[in-house]
């Protein structure tokens, strides 16, 4: 074997016992003369080619992008590749068989051959404005095909796009966060990070900036350039570019970002990591980020009809002639089932049992990989004695603007936004006294679905005298996938409060020291809009 780790190097070589390709008889033996198997990086395109001779074999060079390895054997392996001919419409898939000569060097080459797929990198090129390179992009290595293809095609709709303008707290919210601060726009360059519609490449452009670059991979580009030509005044000052942010090259780069990367709890979707890697890519050292800090918010609920609600669904499965049909066999996969979906709505802050904690992301800060897994320990203490059913979230995010920083929150009690609350339900409540302190860990680890699969663990700790030498009472766990939620989506429900619990007990902020000029979180949580204080009564 030669070569180094990484793509520095301009190839690996590995000599095999034999080659042959699946859909062919045709064997390549390393008698008398051996073959080689190279792995290259040349121009920014990594392939395994495989050659005898010196020269190269017609037919079996493959794709490392496209490709698969598959062990058949102690000392044999299946490479799958998908590759085109020119002369042909349609991709196809074709095999190659290996042969090594000894088990080591199988696994040193499988070893090998995952690296070099990790390493699938562009190195080197220069691409034109807006121009898109062939290679892989670090998005497309993460995410499955199938699931961008449906949040593309999501996004690229008018409707929905809609449904996010009309959300005036969150639109009302960019718009004052730009124009208030228009010493930060006036005169720079914008990156429009994922523009949809392009609301927020406008929006710039009425602050002044010198020119903006919205960044869009969605047919949604489409529409973003009617809109954009229908107002020729700041219109002539921004560029659409159809790409992600992860290929696009741009002739400049951006002095400010703007984006609404939010998903609900902050970091579903995954297009926060796209954030960071466009800042890592395409802003100045030292740029401006809108927004440029994210903050989890965490705190125990109790909601005795939400309980009851999802339980009740699985009692379908109860029945033992159904139709003649047993169906209970499948009732407790069907109640854990119910368990796993994170329910989306507005809540009443008054189910809270503690004040909430948080989990702060600076975007300015983060490394995209700090966002493949996040480990929040938890810790509460609980200000009523009830039964705990679960995690509620949510989230808001800080423009730190020169002139005015401004938040946008989602928290319950606040106006609602489009992304609502989320809570974690478990399905065996625990209990707590008021004065007991409430322990646990929330751990998300993202997955190829632009999502998360939450691992959400809560504990009541002894309570009393000798509490101190005292462990844990109660433990109750729960896994949910965030891309499956419950959307229930009401809005808050009148519930009776119980003597003891007061709201301004429980949502008291723990700010992060960031002085703002703008409505500060605990005003915003201890006074509930108008309406929903007619319907908490």
């Amino acid at each position: 074997m030669e070569g180094s780790a990484g793509l520095k190097h301009k190839h690996l070589e590995f000599t095999l016992a034999a080659v042959s390709e699946l859909s062919s008889s045709s064997v390549c033996s390393s008698s008398p003369t051996p073959v080689i198997a190279r792995f290259s990086a040349d121009g920014g395109v990594t392939e395994l080619r495989f050659h005898q001779d010196s020269e190269f074999l017609d037919g079996f060079n493959v794709d490392l992008g496209t490709s698969q390895l598959f062990k058949l054997g102690p000392v044999q392996s299946l490479c799958v590749s998908e590759s085109s001919d020119t002369n042909k419409e349609k991709s196809y898939s074709r095999g190659v068989t290996i042969k090594f000569r000894n088990e080591e060097e199988s696994r040193d080459f499988h070893s090998a051959f995952e690296q070099w797929q990790k390493e699938d990198v562009i190195e080197g090129t220069h691409l034109p404005n807006g121009a898109i390179s062939a290679s892989k992009s670090k998005f497309d290595n993460k995410i499955e095909p199938s699931s961008a293809k449906m949040y593309f095609h999501y996004y690229g709709q008018l409707l929905h796009q809609q449904n996010m303008l009309q959300d005036y707290v969150r639109t009302g919210t960019y718009y004052a966060a730009v124009i208030e601060n228009r010493a930060d726009f006036t005169g720079r360059v914008v990156v429009d990070v994922g523009a949809g519609s392009g609301i927020l490449s406008l929006f710039a452009a009425q602050a002044g900036a010198k020119h903006v670059y919205a960044v869009e991979a969605s047919e949604m580009v489409e529409y973003a350039r009617k809109l954009i030509a229908g107002n020729p005044t700041l219109g002539q000052r921004i560029t659409i570019i159809k790409g992600k942010v992860e290929e696009v090259d741009l002739p400049e780069k951006a002095d400010i970002l703007i984006s609404e990367p939010m998903g609900t709890l902050l970091v579903n979707e995954r297009m926060l990591e796209s954030y960071i890697i466009a800042r890592d890519r395409l802003l100045v050292p030292n740029g401006k980020m809108f927004p440029s800090i994210g903050r989890i918010h965490m705190a125990p609920f109790s909601d005795e009809y939400l309980f009851v609600e999802i339980a009740s669904k699985a009692l379908f499965w109860q029945q033992q002639s159904y139709y003649g049909v047993d169906l209970t066999p499948l009732y407790g996969s069907a109640f854990q089932g119910y368990f796993s979906q994170p329910v989306v709505d507005a809540f009443d802050p008054r189910l809270l049992v503690s004040p909430p904690m948080c989990h702060v992301i600076d975007f300015n800060e983060i490394k995209e990989e700090d966002l493949y897994e996040i480990d929040i320990p938890l810790k509460f203490v609980a200000s009523v004695g009830t039964r705990v059913h679960g995690l509620a979230c949510w989230f808001d995010v800080l423009f730190n603007g020169s002139t005015v920083q401004r938040w946008l929150t989602t928290a319950p009690g606040a106006p609602t936004t489009h992304w609502y609350q989320i809570r974690c339900v478990l399905s065996q409540p625990i209990y707590v006294m008021a004065g007991q302190e409430i322990t646990g860990q929330l751990h998300m680890i993202a997955h190829n679905a632009q999502s998360y699969t939450i691992h959400l663990t809560l504990s009541a700790k002894m309570w009393g005298p000798g509490a101190e030498q005292g462990g844990i009472l109660q433990t109750s766990s729960c896994k949910l996938d965030l891309k499956e939620p419950y959307y229930r989506m009401s809005q808050p429900q009148p519930y009776t409060m119980a003597q003891d619990q007061q709201p301004h007990q429980l949502l008291q902020a723990q700010d992060i020291p960031i002085h703002t000029e703008d409505l500060e979180e605990t005003e915003l949580l201890q006074q509930p809009s108008e309406n929903s204080g007619a319907q908490l009564q």
